[in-house]
């Protein structure tokens, strides 16, 4: 025991003298509440104050295109709800089977390079979430699937200039997880339910490892309290379990609501030289069970929602876009009111956005 404490504290420290180099941003966790209630939570956390954010609905039977040099091309099997940024990539959502997607920032990421041997199409990080919820019904069936590498993914650089390096965490209606990362340009998949918890850096792995020493300790007693990712992945894992598990979606929202804003970076805390330690912009909370997207701008005191079940995602209906940017006080059901929209090109490394 005294000696796997001493590896724990070394791996703690190591984070600590690393973490002046870490870019960190972003917690995402998954609740298991009674009967089947399932809602997955997360925050996005940047440095600067405005990412264009908006909501999109997109119907079955849309046809998309990477938008990169050797492009792919597929057809929507689903329809979905997802929070865009900078109105060329797809951050967040959930479609239309109760699959939830989550793109959160991880600085060690090293996708596959390019190489004239590999004629592979490219699908950039900015279209992952998307193509993820336009394909499958569940983690299972995505795992499967993705595994295959039957294209590769490239990184975008965001329009702020910070590289575009993220890793991918999916959840579905039946509690199932998987967590997506380009190691050394190789995919790592971890795959599970047990998988509820993910934030930044370090990579998943070592994630785990952290959080295995601290659930040595009791989280009533103590628990870590900074910004870091290490911490807010911790200070997740515990709430996430902890908080009451309830049958009741109104409940079980405001609880993953309650457990995301308490891994939230306050507004002002910034970090110098570090700029994606920074304010927490929005959280999202799907409901996977009863299919309501929810979403809430931390400059708002209200909360906006999305009813999947109450949304016509028939082939042939046309994208449409729910107008957040520059609305921060829109708040309630707005399950009705996403407006036609021309559909815009995912952010791609090959053509300037």
């Amino acid at each position: 025991m005294r000696g796997t404490l001493k590896i724990c504290m070394s791996a703690i420290l190591s984070m600590a003298i690393a973490a002046p180099h870490a870019a960190d941003a972003c917690s995402r966790a998954v609740y298991f509440g009674l009967e089947g209630q399932t809602v997955t939570g997360r925050t996005m956390d940047w440095f600067i104050s405005d990412m264009d954010t908006n909501m999109w609905l997109y119907p079955r039977g849309l046809t998309r295109e990477s938008n990169t040099k050797n492009p792919m091309t597929w057809t929507s099997k689903y329809g979905s709800v997802v929070t865009t940024i900078y109105e060329g990539a797809a951050a967040d959502g959930m479609n239309e089977a109760g699959l939830v997607a989550n793109l959160l920032y991880l600085p060690q990421s090293v996708y596959p390079p390019e190489s004239a041997a590999d004629t592979r199409p490219t699908l950039p990080n900015s279209a992952w979430v998307q193509y993820v919820l336009d394909n499958y019904a569940t983690v299972a069936e995505a795992v499967e699937d993705l595994r295959k590498e039957e294209f590769r993914i490239v990184a975008i650089t965001a329009p702020t200039g910070e590289p575009g390096t993220v890793h991918l965490s999916i959840s579905d209606a039946s509690g199932d997880s998987a967590i997506f990362e380009y190691l050394d340009g190789k995919l790592v998949i971890h795959h599970g339910r047990e998988y509820q918890v993910m934030t930044n850096a370090p990579p998943f792995a070592e994630q785990l490892a952290l959080n295995a020493y601290w659930k040595s300790i009791d989280g009533s007693v103590m628990l870590p309290g900074t910004n870091r990712a290490a911490d807010r992945f911790v200070r997740a894992s515990y709430y996430i379990n902890e908080a009451t598990q309830t049958a009741d979606p109104r409940r079980a929202v405001a609880t993953v609501f309650s457990v995301m804003r308490n891994v939230s970076v306050p507004i002002g805390i910034k970090l110098p030289g570090q700029p994606n330690i920074a304010d927490t912009l929005w959280l999202t909370v799907a409901d996977q069970k009863n299919k309501v997207y929810y979403y809430q701008d931390t400059n708002s005191p209200g909360i906006l929602w999305a009813n999947l079940n109450a949304m016509d995602f028939s082939e042939g209906s046309g994208p449409r876009r729910l107008l957040m940017d520059g609305n921060p006080d829109l708040a309630g059901d707005q399950t009705a009111n996403f407006q036609t929209a021309e559909l815009f090109k995912f952010m791609s490394p090959d053509v300037p956005h």
